[in-house]
């Protein structure tokens, strides 16, 4: 592996390096720039059709074409390993190759004039990352493969840049990092930082299922049932905590004695929901007595009742027929 990189590099105005190929200020790809900034060099794209302006590295690579891809053309190799070793020794051989029209060789000139001009590579390996620009959505979310992260609120509506690899997701708003996120691959997901929500909402974030069934506890029993009733009837429990809310807050208007009543005969008949609640204390159904629920009827026997299996029969015998 190479131990040093050179300090500036000049590639075609190619899409996947050069987004916008102006004569003046050319916009580079932010992947390919990141990984140069890494390296801790510059990249310098060559003219609009300006092809001096890379001739020295044009003609090298037909050269190594030429020289050492042409020779392996009829060599079959089993590994790739097999085919990079010929390659560098073929490689060794053309740089230790003297001149034609000039004294020394490629080897000598880049130990005398290149090597010393090198950087030594970083510590750390360069992690491939992804950049795209999006825009923070009413909820303060930002969305990267289907997966939500938070971002401060205040940036709700603004757009930002973001950079994802495999590992984290990092959001900068005007080159200056706004958030952090260690990645998360399930969609439809939300990671979601306190800091980053209203005050409002921090409070939200604090309530649980448990805290709700401590609060019902105070009632009574019966508000403790229809409290685990409507957390069971929906799909996640965040979305009963308004529900449960406002029906614990009708102990205010109504008191306690009244809400365990109320919530006990919206156990009985089935209405869980704080409409129904509010609405047994709004016309005092809660002081009536509980509705007695109707005794199941006894089966009629009568000879013009065949039953289900009088039909099953039936059909059977005449699938049998359909054969005859």
């Amino acid at each position: 592996m190479a131990t040093y990189f050179d300090w500036a590099h000049k590639p075609d105005n190619l899409k996947s390096g050069v987004k916008d190929a102006c004569y003046y200020d050319p916009e580079i790809n932010p992947t390919y720039l990141d990984m140069a900034l890494h390296y801790d060099t510059v990249i310098i794209p060559a003219r609009v059709r300006k092809p001096k302006d890379k001739a020295k590295v044009e003609n090298s690579v037909q050269l190594v074409e030429r020289w050492i891809l042409a020779r392996l053309r009829n060599h079959i190799f089993f590994s790739l390993n097999d085919l990079n070793k010929e390659i560098d020794r073929l490689l060794d051989i053309l740089n230790n190759r003297p001149f034609k029209k000039l004294p020394g060789c490629r080897k000598g000139l880049f130990d005398a004039l290149d090597r010393p001009a090198l950087k030594a590579l970083p510590d750390n390996h360069y992690q491939f990352a992804q950049w795209k620009k999006v825009t923070v959505n009413i909820d303060y979310h930002i969305e990267v493969d289907g997966h939500y992260y938070s971002v401060p609120y205040k940036l709700v509506k603004q757009k930002l840049d973001v950079r994802f690899s495999d590992v984290t997701i990092e959001c900068f708003r005007k080159r200056v990092r706004v958030a952090s996120h260690i990645r998360s691959f399930h969609k439809g997901r939300h990671t979601t930082v306190k800091e980053h929500m209203p005050l409002k909402h921090q409070r939200y974030l604090e309530w649980s299922p448990e805290r709700f069934l401590r609060w019902a506890a105070k009632t009574g029993p019966q508000a403790v049932n229809l409290t685990r009733k409507i957390l069971a009837s929906r799909a996640y429990p965040q979305q009963a905590y308004r529900t449960l809310l406002g029906i614990l807050r009708l102990e205010k208007s109504y008191g306690s004695q009244r809400l365990e009543a109320a919530c006990h005969r919206a156990v009985v008949i089935g209405a869980v929901s704080y409409r129904s609640v509010e609405s047994i204390l709004k016309n005092g159904l809660d002081r009536q007595p509980m509705p007695v629920p109707p005794k199941p009827s006894t089966p009629v026997n009568h000879t013009n009742i065949r039953g289900s299996e009088y039909y099953h029969y039936e059909g059977e015998k005449n699938a049998d027929s359909s054969y005859h």
